[in-house]
């Protein structure tokens, strides 16, 4: 398994949901001029169920899927929700618990 990095790495996937495509892509230019994300993904659209204002509430939107680093999470938050549309704007970080050796390094490389 010299192709895998270990199963501790620091590196993890972003998940943020806009209102349009316009949006997800302001977000991860942003966020990649700042160098707090290395690359980002744009889903659309999704169609999101979610509780809101005491009902259960639908939408078409777009799903930015975003790879960086846990130390840049906090920073990476802070601008999504400054540059984000909605008051409750969506900001996961999920591990990434493998990769390959060649992605994980590119992705150390280019962040800040």
């Amino acid at each position: 398994m010299a192709n895998v990095m270990s199963t501790n790495t620091n590196f993890i996937i972003v998940l943020v949901t806009t209102a349009n495509k316009a949006e997800a892509e302001k977000i991860a230019q942003a966020l990649l001029k700042e160098k707090l994300i290395a690359c980002a993904n744009i889903i659309n659209p999704v169609t999101s169920f979610f509780h809101w204002s005491g009902k259960i509430d639908k939408a078409e939107e777009c799903l930015v899927v975003m790879k960086s680093r846990m130390d840049l999470f906090a920073e990476l938050a802070e601008r999504v929700k400054g540059l984000h549309s909605y008051v409750v704007p969506e900001v996961l970080a999920l591990p990434i618990v493998e990769g390959s050796k060649a992605y994980l390094g590119w992705m150390e490389e280019v962040l800040k």
